[in-house]
């Protein structure tokens, strides 16, 4: 039977390369995002591959909750219809900001890099569970070595730097990446974390150039910290993917669940501060309150 793949933010960069894996390894691929002259182009240059079933675009911005519930539903209601299974969903997304920004009253990061993967999750849980064997692959980040570890609040007080609250989101989505993963047990549900590792992307290059999104502390090392990003930021999006194909694909990993697969596209130990229980309660209430199901 024909299994489908679901990869937000799949049009360009890491997302594409995702796809065009996912494509490769038989699955039918609905690749998400905001412009459709983007998401024709990415379902030309799958289809150019030769797949074995052809790929989809559906339009969602998904800086909007509003917009991944409407997604959701979208996507549910499609495989409910055809009894095609959802064999695999990848939460993509992400996104850094030089300056503080708010969207639907909460600071951006945190709502694209936890909240929206997050909540497009949950609403696809009962159609990823009819689906079984199926899994969930989250991208995360070696950002969240540097995030603050307070979730008190949707967001720590004190000045904005950009970097650092990515890391943040990305911790919070790590953190429930994990905890997903142990309320999912025996389901057949397997849910991985997936590190790309870093690549040049539209994200990279328009926002790590700019001191103002790390501390004060580092802006003294500025030329330092600029080269590091440039390092880890200067491989193909191709390369950056493997770590979530490998989560979405290989063999080796069925029956496992809550396991981090690193930038060499191997398991690695999770960020110690990831499975923390009174963080992953902490990341649960806010995610409930501020990403509603209903």
């Amino acid at each position: 039977m024909k299994r489908a793949a679901v990869v937000t933010a799949g049009t360009a960069g890491i997302g594409l390369e995702t796809a065009l894996g996912l494509a490769a390894a038989g699955f039918a691929v609905t690749v998400v995002g905001r412009d459709a002259g983007r998401g024709a182009r990415a379902v030309e240059r799958i289809a150019a591959t030769g797949p074995s079933h052809p790929a989809r675009f559906l339009s969602a911005d998904l800086a909007s909750l509003d917009a991944v519930r409407a997604l959701a539903g979208r996507i549910a209601s499609d495989h409910a219809a055809s009894g095609e299974p959802l064999g695999v969903l990848v939460n993509n997304v992400g996104a850094m900001f030089p300056e503080r920004r708010d969207l639907g009253g909460v600071e951006a990061s945190f709502v694209v890099n936890h909240l929206s993967p997050y909540l497009l999750t949950e609403l696809l849980l009962p159609t990823l569970t009819a689906g079984a064997p199926s899994r969930i692959v989250n991208v995360t980040s070696g950002a969240v070595g540097v995030a603050r570890r307070a979730f008190d609040a949707v967001e720590p007080p004190g000045g904005y730097y950009g970097f650092h609250w990515y890391g943040r989101a990305k911790l919070a989505n790590l953190v429930y990446t994990l905890d997903l993963a142990a309320r999912l047990g025996g389901t057949g549900v397997s849910v991985f974390a997936a590190d790309p590792g870093g690549a040049a992307t539209d994200m990279t290059a328009g926002t790590l150039t700019d001191p103002k999104i790390v501390s004060p502390a580092l802006r003294l090392l500025w030329p330092l910290v600029r080269r590091k990003f440039a390092r880890s930021t200067s491989g193909p999006a191709s390369v950056a993917a493997r770590p979530s194909i490998a989560a979405a694909t290989d063999e080796a990993l069925t029956g496992r669940t809550g396991v981090v697969i690193g930038s060499r596209a191997l398991p690695v130990p999770p960020f110690r501060h990831a499975s923390d229980r009174r963080t992953a309660e902490a990341v649960r209430l806010l995610s409930e309150r501020y990403a509603p199901l209903r």
